[in-house]
């Protein structure tokens, strides 16, 4: 019979190791779903707002959103402020 919280039964990572990649990937994912939301608010854009609410993407949508599609070139940040 194999113990209750022994290797076999959790893997490689073992019973801390397993919690403590929960932890750090929790801790991951809300970092950048909070950078992605606050950005999206900021710029008020609600579609995108509620995707990255609702969607559990391990941070890569928010990636994206931040790095990718979030993205404003110098000029068009520009033209914007002169309109207001």
């Amino acid at each position: 019979m194999y113990p209750l919280f022994g290797m076999r039964e959790f893997g490689w990572f073992g019973f801390w190791g397993g919690w403590i990649f929960l932890t750090i990937a929790i801790i991951w994912s809300i970092v950048w779903k909070g950078l992605a939301l606050w950005k999206a608010a900021r710029e008020e854009s609600k579609p995108w707002f509620i995707v990255l609410l609702v969607l559990n993407t391990f941070g890569i949508l928010e990636i994206l959103y931040l790095y990718v599609f979030g993205v404003k070139s110098h000029h068009a940040k520009h033209h914007d402020s002169e309109e207001k």
